[in-house]
């Protein structure tokens, strides 16, 4: 027979307290003496009590859990959102549940459903979703934080990153080295981040009156979707026909870099090339990929912080609204481009990977995020 769970009566009465006693020592909520407290701690170690979480959320109403949905889990971009979240959490000692809706209608309804009454709140992460579809769907006394969605409505805390800056930034950039045959590929259709971006791409074509030399590719945030864009380009006529491609994310500048090299075409010399999110990969890549940084861990912290004070009941902005975030990006410029500036920000050569933060895109909206626990500058 399997061994009967340890309860909090058995805890107080081999302490020799009552069961309140031991209620206010584990929850910290009441004085106690101190021999007291050890002894009461000492006891409940020894006999490896585990708190009845269920039984806690009925009487306080809180599960200290955060729910999480994000559009996919797979990848180096929502690992480092998943990190993120999970200093958070930890910070705060809360616990977490994570689900992935692969950007499905009911995929989503039935994980919000599946969340519902067993976390505090929630961290929506959907592109393809916005404020008003969320508000329909969840309960209203359900806290709720958007990462990376349209947030077309001003009732929920929502973080954004700036997708259309960060974009002009680069197209920017790249026309400063004398590219003017800049080739865009496009991410997924209906998605909030790759709308902002390819919006940033025509804006500073268009400003530097060369909107006619737009060359917008399909794709859709994949390595494979890179690859077979610019295969479909170098199989259009002879040679690229661009010399710069820029990838609305860095999985498909990835394929991008193997298609160019299967065909010959050296980068950066004949064909510069530009993703963005910099993810982790992106310095080690032959060459080194020039990104749009984006702050992809901070984004999962800020989100636990937001959505926490949410929870909390904490203030809004001056005007009564929810506060709404818009995270800075920053150019990180590598060799891939071209870019003559190829040392890095110690000295260091460029050719070992080292790279040069070269500017912000906007000001982050909001007020300075804490830094994480061991990134480096």
């Amino acid at each position: 027979m399997p061994e009967r769970a340890v309860t909090i009566r058995d805890v107080a009465r081999e302490a020799g307290v009552s069961v309140a006693t031991v209620s206010r020592v584990l929850n910290d909520s009441g004085p106690v003496r101190e021999a007291t407290r050890e002894r009461v701690l000492g006891v409940a170690t020894s006999l490896r009590y585990v708190p009845n979480q269920a039984a806690r959320s009925l009487i306080t109403r809180e599960t200290l859990t955060i729910g999480v949905l994000l559009p996919d889990l797979y990848g180096e971009f929502f690992s480092e959102v998943i990190r993120g979240i999970d200093l958070g959490v930890q910070r705060e000692r809360y616990h977490l549940l994570l689900s992935g809706s692969h950007d499905d209608w009911e995929e989503i309804s039935a994980a919000l459903r599946a969340m519902h009454r067993r976390v505090d709140g929630l961290v929506i992460m959907s592109p393809d979703l916005d404020a008003a579809a969320v508000q329909s769907t969840v309960p209203s006394d359900l806290p709720v934080v958007l990462l990376n969605c349209a947030a077309s409505g001003r009732d929920i805390p929502a973080i954004n990153i700036d997708n259309r800056g960060g974009a002009r930034a680069m197209v920017e950039h790249l026309l400063s080295l004398g590219r003017r045959r800049i080739a865009f590929v496009c991410g997924p259709a209906r998605n909030h981040d790759a709308a902002e971006r390819l919006a940033g791409y025509r804006e500073a074509l268009a400003a530097a009156g060369l909107a006619s030399q737009a060359r917008e590719l399909p794709g859709d945030f994949n390595e494979l979707g890179g690859y077979r864009a610019l295969r479909e380009l170098l199989e259009a006529g002879e040679g690229p026909g661009v010399d710069a491609v820029f990838a609305a994310n860095d999985s498909m500048a990835v394929g991008v870099l193997s298609a160019l090299r299967e065909a010959g075409v050296r980068v950066p010399e004949e064909v510069g090339v530009a993703g963005f999110d910099d993810i982790p990969i992106a310095r080690y890549l032959s060459p080194p990929l020039t990104s749009v940084h984006v702050p992809i861990a901070e984004l999962g912290l800020r989100a636990v912080s937001a959505l926490l004070r949410a929870v909390r009941g904490g203030p809004r902005d001056a005007s009564g609204e929810a506060r709404q975030e818009l995270l800075a990006t920053q150019l990180v410029i590598r060799r891939s481009c071209g870019s003559l500036t190829t040392c890095g920000p110690d000295g260091a050569d460029g050719a070992d990977g080292a790279n040069e933060l070269v500017g912000g895109s906007s000001g982050a909206r909001g007020g300075k995020g804490a830094p994480l626990t061991g990134e480096s500058a």
